[in-house]
C-alpha cells in the first residue's frame, strides 16, 4: 500500500518518539528477558521464554507498522492552513442539534486520533461528513447509536 498517511507535525513527532522508545528501551529489555529465560533450560516447556518471544514479535511488528507510517507520512503544518471550510487539521466546534451539547474536535491523521482529547481521524464518519463544510452548515452522521445531526459553530486553524 503506497497511500500517503496525512498527519500533523505533532503526530509525526509522537510516532518517531514511540519508534525510538521501542527500539532503545523495549527491544533491549525483551532481548534480556529472552536470554534470562534461556538460562532456565528446556525451551519447549519454558513459559517465560515463549512469552518473551511473543513480546518480541509484537514489538517488532509495532516498529515495522510505525516505520511504514513514517515512510508514507504526509506531514501537514496546521499553523499554515486557513480558510472557511473544514479540512485536515481544522479545529471545529459543533453542536448536537438534538441535545444542544457542544463538541470541539480537531481532524487529524488516523494514527494520532484520540477521541478523549477531541482528536478525530480524517477517516472517521464525523470527519468525512464535516470535510468541505462551513460555519452554519448542518451535517448528518451515521453513528453506531443511530443518526446524529450537527451544526458547525466554529472553524479554526492554529
Amino acid at each position: 500500500m503506497n497511500d500517503k498517511v496525512p498527519m500533523t507535525i505533532g503526530g509525526h513527532i509522537a510516532i518517531q518518539e514511540e519508534v525510538k522508545l521501542l527500539k532503545s528501551i523495549e527491544r533491549p529489555a525483551i532481548i534480556k528477558a529472552i536470554a534470562e529465560a534461556r538460562k532456565h533450560g528446556d525451551l519447549s516447556e519454558n513459559a517465560e521464554y515463549h512469552a518473551a518471544k511473543e513480546q518480541q514479535g509484537l514489538n517488532e511488528a509495532r516498529i515495522a507498522e510505525l516505520e511504514d507510517h513514517l515512510g508514507r507520512a504526509e506531514v501537514i503544518d496546521v499553523s499554515k492552513l486557513s480558510g472557511d471550510t473544514v479540512k485536515f487539521g481544522a479545529d471545529i466546534v459543533v453542536v448536537d442539534e438534538d441535545s444542544d451539547e457542544e463538541f470541539k474536535y480537531q481532524i487529524v491523521g488516523e494514527f494520532e486520533a484520540d477521541v478523549k482529547k477531541g482528536r478525530i481521524s480524517i477517516r472517521s464518519p464525523i470527519a468525512r461528513a464535516l470535510i468541505g463544510k462551513s460555519v452554519g452548515d448542518s451535517v448528518e452522521v451515521a453513528t453506531p447509536g443511530g443518526g446524529k445531526s450537527y451544526e458547525i459553530l466554529e472553524i479554526d486553524y492554529n
